[in-house]
């Protein structure tokens, strides 16, 4: 799997504006709580391809997502499913949820509840994301190996920030200013 390509998705103009046009916050309120919970959502896509009840019903997941076109960001997160997003919030941080969401809100500096507005659009692009990623590799490797190849030997505070800066300069050069 290309953490840096879903990474790059997830971090680009198209998809940082239409989730700030489905939640009503702030293009840089979005930067800012993606860039503190993807760390956090991996890991979770992780833990639950890898887990021993989870595996199953997490690909059953990711193939019914890996269908849906997301060729549109805008389209796509105009039309997201926020109800289907805060169900797949709840398994990818299980347990800790609320005290996750507070760790991204407060490292962020957005409310926790606009917080979780944001995940829970962001939560169905990066299964599909994903699923259409574990569709397309070539590789034998059972779905967690996939994940672990996604995650290991990553640093992704590294990632976001390169992403970042050329998302930035983008943005610049695109918008004129």
């Amino acid at each position: 799997m290309d953490f840096k390509k879903l990474a790059g998705t997830l971090l680009s103009a198209d998809s940082i504006n239409g989730l700030s046009n489905a939640t009503g916050a702030s293009a840089k309120d979005v930067t800012s709580v993606l860039t503190n919970a993807l760390p956090s959502l991996l890991n979770g896509a992780k833990d639950q391809a890898n887990g021993k009840d989870t595996t199953e019903g997490f690909v059953n997941a990711l193939s019914q997502h890996a269908q849906v076109d997301t060729k549109d960001l805008n389209k796509f997160l105009g039309n997201v499913d926020m109800k289907d997003g805060g169900k797949i919030i709840g398994h990818l941080l299980g347990a800790g949820k609320n005290d996750t969401l507070s760790t991204i809100a407060t490292q962020s500096g957005v409310s926790q509840n606009k917080t979780n507005d944001i995940l829970s659009a962001l939560a169905p692009l990066l299964m599909s994301l994903l699923g259409q990623q574990t569709q397309s590799e070539e590789s034998t490797s059972p779905i967690g190996g996939l994940f672990g190849s996604l995650l290991d030997n990553v640093d992704m505070g590294n990632v976001l920030t390169g992403l970042l800066g050329s998302s930035s300069t983008e943005e610049t050069n695109t918008t004129g200013k």
